[in-house]
């Protein structure tokens, strides 16, 4: 006999129900409700009273016996006389804003009184309810029986306990089809984070769950609030283990017991953490299909689905791209690793200027050169949680007022290529013209390579090409040699007998090159670097003034649609020497920000038929400008 048909009689087995519930490690429970998967976490978040219980008992007729959990809406309403036009309208609005929520969840319906007249009343219609399938019908200020929550809700979809009077919040499941995602996320009882224990039955990948967004009202104090984001495996966060890409990693350091500031102030700002996505071993750049060994490289959903996502924030880019259930992805970059796969993956993509986010708590590759970037699909999306999460910034009225054009780094070819060309180039021109019209100047050619060679450091340095040939690497080897190799082959090998733990080809060819370096190799990195970054701000990105943060922004190629297709074999891994236009922001500590301006088409060896690949821009501003603007 079900607990809620005759409430009185259950009072007696309370005991023993507790006893036996001691026993057990409670998970959560996976449903599938209208054919759509769904998981209820453990722990309750409010419960009916008896009066509720019994209310909804006889709604339903003792000859109808109910699942032990059964579906159900929260709907708070201010109306004196709630109506089926209130009823309709905020339906209306929810089947908008809110892909978990479904009309499947209307078995129930509970209207939460939160205004001020003395006696508001229910006027939804026997008619109404029977078009939704209503099973029963609760309102809070219900003056003939007590049917009130112990803690009031917001609005959205829940799951009832009928036995106990329990109710959940539910998740809806996702499917990882790009294998983006290490593990979901869940939020514990505790302030800190649980892996996600459900699975959508018969998924051969990770399952990522996300709450209802009718849950979250945004607020100045938490413009973000209900936004989902996921996060890079090197940042910690509280209850969670962190793998940086390396299953021993993984497996020897237990969850940690505090969140990076950076991913706090995030979820302070009340954004939602959904998962951890995956990230190339210890942060190092690995291509898909030669150096990803101990976990498997996310799949880039643009064109044929088998190009290669890039490198290391390759999870959280290549999920923003693939699923419009999440907001945001957060990851880092020290040599390119924001941008390769905004690039690629085509979304909105950032470095910020070195230093404006606290990167505490984080695995580092190089300190001198890592930044945090958000990943997004919607530029004003992008520059709201950029303006939150970099802070200490100035606002300024005005854009700048110099559109800089290398030459050298996007070439001859694209200088001339008309918007009918249907080339990376004519898509670049295309869109720089827009931009031209819209700042209200025209853009100055230039060369930065030639502009080095006439400067009078080129006697002391050499050329660009010479000077920082090897500044980059030296700096990510030994650095990470120091603060993460080192101790960590230490102490794996305490807790294994001596043992070694497995490192991918690409992060071991770099370590092994730092290794082979003198001590004061380090300090030459430092100083080119240095020399570099105060001729870039004092003779090419120069900061603005009153008006304007940047005197000019500097525009180069990111990606311009060529293949990489991830089922063709590069070689072994090598050491990244050398200076390119991604190295510019990296050495200067300028943000770069990259913006999808366009696609091409390409005949693809995977389809056989034409698919398209993005083309994206990369616009580098004077440090200490926020990025994105």
């Amino acid at each position: 006999m079900p607990c809620w048909w005759v409430l009185l009689a259950c009072t007696a087995l309370a005991p023993i129900a507790v006893a036996q519930q001691a026993l057990f490690q409670l998970t959560g429970e996976t449903f599938t409700l209208a054919g759509v998967p769904y998981f209820a976490p453990p722990t309750p978040v409010s419960q009916f009273g008896s009066g509720a219980l019994y209310e909804i008992a006889r709604q339903l007729g003792v000859d109808d016996a109910p699942k032990r959990l059964v579906p159900f809406s929260v709907m708070p309403s201010a109306e004196t006389e709630f109506a089926d036009s209130h009823l309709e309208s905020t339906l209306e609005s929810w089947r908008a804003k809110d892909d978990v929520w479904s009309e499947a969840f209307l078995n129930g319906l509970y209207v939460a009184y939160n205004g001020s007249h003395a006696s508001p009343t229910s006027l939804v219609t026997a008619n109404m309810q029977a078009q939704y399938a209503m099973r029963f019908l609760l309102h809070s200020a219900n003056q003939s029986i007590d049917v009130a929550m112990r803690k009031e809700l917001p609005a959205g979809p829940y799951l009832l306990d009928l036995s106990s009077g329990n109710i959940f919040e539910v998740y809806r499941l996702y499917n990882d089809e790009q294998q983006s995602f290490l593990y979901g996320t869940i939020p514990n009882p505790s302030g800190g984070y649980d892996m996600l224990s459900a699975k959508i039955p018969g998924a051969a990948t990770e399952s990522i769950g996300v709450p209802s967004r009718l849950y979250f009202t945004p607020t100045a104090e938490q413009p973000l609030a209900g936004l989902r984001f996921a996060v890079k495996d090197i940042y910690d966060v509280e209850g969670l283990r962190t793998g940086c890409g390396n299953r021993a990693y993984w497996e020897l350091y237990p969850p940690r017991n505090q969140t990076a500031p950076a991913v706090q102030r995030l979820l302070d700002g009340g954004l939602v953490l959904v998962g951890k996505t995956k990230s190339s071993q210890f942060a190092n750049g690995e291509v898909a299909t030669d150096d990803w060994v101990d976990l498997h490289a996310p799949y880039n959903p643009r064109g044929d689905g088998y190009q290669d996502g890039s490198s290391s924030s390759t999870g959280s880019g290549t999920a923003e791209a693939a699923y419009p259930w999440l907001d945001y992805a957060i990851g880092s970059d020290t040599g390119g690793s924001m941008r390769g796969p905004a690039g690629v993956n085509g979304v909105f993509g950032n470095r910020p200027s070195h230093g404006a986010v606290s990167l505490d708590d984080v695995m580092p590759l190089s300190p001198p050169l890592d930044t945090a970037g958000i990943f997004a699909r919607d530029a004003v999306m992008w520059a709201t949680a950029g303006h939150w999460w970099y802070q200490n910034f100035t606002s300024f009225p005005g854009f700048p007022k110099k559109l800089l054009f290398p030459v050298d780094f996007f070439g001859s070819s694209y200088l001339a290529e008309p918007p009918s060309a249907g080339t990376a180039g004519a898509v670049f021109n295309a869109f720089i013209s827009k931009l031209e019209a819209f700042l209200g100047i025209t853009r100055t050619e230039m060369n930065l390579t030639n502009m080095w060679t006439q400067s009078s450091l080129f006697a002391a340095h050499g050329s660009l090409s010479e000077m920082l040939r090897t500044t980059y690497p030296t700096l990510i080897t030994m650095d990470q040699i120091k603060l993460l190799a080192k101790p960590f082959m230490a102490d794996y090998a305490a807790a294994n007998g001596g043992r070694r733990p497995f490192i991918d080809p690409a992060p071991l060819t770099r370590w092994e090159y730092g290794l082979s370096l003198p001590e004061d190799a380090y300090t030459e990195g430092i100083a080119n670097k240095t020399t570099f970054m105060d001729w870039f701000a004092s003779e090419v990105v120069v900061g603005g003034d009153s008006t304007s943060c940047s005197e000019s922004i500097l525009l180069y190629p990111q990606s311009s649609g060529y293949t990489n297709y991830r089922n063709a074999y590069v070689g072994p891994p090598g050491t990244p020497f050398g200076f390119s236009a991604g190295r510019v922001a990296v050495l200067a500590e300028t943000p770069d920000m990259v913006v999808p301006v366009g696609e091409v088409a390409y005949n693809s060896t995977i389809t056989g038929v034409i698919e398209y690949l993005p083309v994206t821009l990369s616009f580098i501003a004077a440090k200490g400008c926020v990025s994105p603007p």
